[in-house]
């Protein structure tokens, strides 16, 4: 084994190192997902030479340099506020999702009018309309972090896959029997999933345009799909009260989670993988064990359905969103609740947290979206300005540049303060 050269990755904290080993150049990642401002970098290097054989004493400044790096970049404050950078009226018809590529240089739009358009974010002009679909086109993504492909899943039964860059349609995945209502790429871009009202999920191969294989064995819709980080494994969210956890090479069901009483509205694992969350219509949100599939916690409190639920980039933290109007926080590790996000008006359909952690998003039905501490539950900003409700809001990687997309048929981009003082200097 040959070490390359290092790659830094900044969300979250760790270092990839790319090597050849027998002619063939590979990747693996060190995380670093316990990495703050006050960790000795010295100690934490020399744990780094013990577990990785690539990292020799000859290497130790250069390995010493990058997680310092890091270290400042966890240290930066974001105490900048987000301005509106721009209004746009995507579609005639209702929007039905919103999506950034990975710097948000870029974002794609779905909706009733049956097509997905792709928006040059900077200036707000359309870069391409993809049509084709015979129905609205509900569920969209990036193939990120590459960002040159995107996928459609229609109410038309089919999925597309288009040129990010020229807006040319690689492949029509035929197969399911109802509305595909989610779908994602796998970490690698080889795969997409589409879930699907037929109660199956399908993954389609990207190259070739073929379906790969079919996960049967739920009881109703799946609303809800998402991959692990490696991509050996895919978990699907039913409205038949389960989530199923499967290998993506087979096909092949390793775990039911058994445990909600009311349909599931979404699920995540962990960055390390080894930790499920789901969130669902009986109130509650439940974080799995992968490996053997049991419920490790419910995470009770809120007064009515969890609309949605996500991990920060690291996995340590929990963040619920619910119809009661408030979202809460959760350390992964004591299932402890940490800070209650109370403000909203509405129901919270959305939440995220930025790619720093330092941030979560919410998006409601009262028409605002709101920028929250998590660890003091502290509100710190209100994004005023939609005429009706937030369905929709996502950061980019650097988390400086914001989406939310709302039931008034508007995406507005919202930028850092930063960006406004840019742009007065070069006026």
């Amino acid at each position: 084994m040959k070490l390359k050269r290092f790659l830094l990755r900044y969300y979250p904290p760790g270092i990839v190192l790319e090597y050849e080993k027998g002619g063939e150049l590979k990747t693996k990642s060190i995380d670093l997902l316990d990495l703050s401002p006050d960790t000795d970098i010295g100690e934490l290097v020399e744990e780094i030479k013990k577990t990785e054989p690539l990292i020799t004493a000859s290497r130790t400044e250069q390995v010493k340099q990058l997680v310092q790096r890091l270290q400042e970049k966890l240290g930066q404050q974001d105490d900048q506020k987000f301005y509106l950078f721009k209004v746009l009226r995507a579609h005639i018809l209702p929007l039905t999702n919103v999506a950034f590529n990975k710097s948000g240089s870029s974002f794609i739009t779905g909706s009733y009018d049956r097509t997905c358009k792709i928006w040059d974010t900077a200036s707000g002009e359309e870069l391409h309309t993809l049509e084709g679909h015979r129905n609205v086109v509900y569920a969209i993504a990036f193939n990120n972090p590459y960002g040159d492909k995107i996928a459609t899943g229609s109410f038309d039964k089919t999925c597309k896959l288009w040129s990010a860059e020229t807006g040319k349609c690689y492949h029509t995945f035929r197969g399911h029997t109802a509305e595909i209502v989610c779908l994602s790429f796998n970490p690698q871009s080889t795969l997409v999933a589409t879930g699907s009202m037929d109660t199956t999920a399908k993954l389609w191969d990207v190259q070739t345009g073929e379906e790969a294989v079919t996960l049967t064995g739920h009881s109703a819709e799946i609303i809800s799909l998402s991959f692990n980080t490696t991509g050996d494994k895919i978990i699907t969210g039913s409205f038949d009260h389960t989530v199923s956890l499967w290998d993506v090479q087979s096909g092949r069901r390793i775990h039911t989670l058994i445990g909600h009483r009311g349909e599931i509205s979404s699920a995540q694992f962990n960055w390390d993988c080894s930790l499920i969350v789901t969130g669902s219509m009986d109130k509650t949100c439940m974080v799995w064990d992968t490996i053997n599939g049991k419920c490790v916690a419910s995470l009770t409190g809120h007064e009515d359905e969890v609309l949605d639920v996500c991990f920060d980039y690291t996995g340590q933290f929990i963040a619920t969103a619910s119809a009661d109007g408030t979202a809460r926080v959760y350390s992964a590790s004591s299932q402890k609740c940490i800070a209650k996000l109370e403000g909203h008006e509405g129901e919270i359909s959305k939440l995220c947290f930025n790619p720093q952690g330092s941030r979560i998003l919410t998006g409601s039905a009262d028409k605002t979206g709101r920028m929250w501490d998590p660890h003091t539950g502290q509100c710190l900003q209100v994004l005023e300005g939609h005429t009706d409700e937030i369905f929709s809001c996502a950061f980019n990687y650097e988390g400086n540049t914001i989406i939310t997309g709302s039931k008034d048929n508007t995406c507005r981009i919202w930028r850092r303060d930063r960006n406004v003082i840019e742009e007065k200097i070069m006026v």
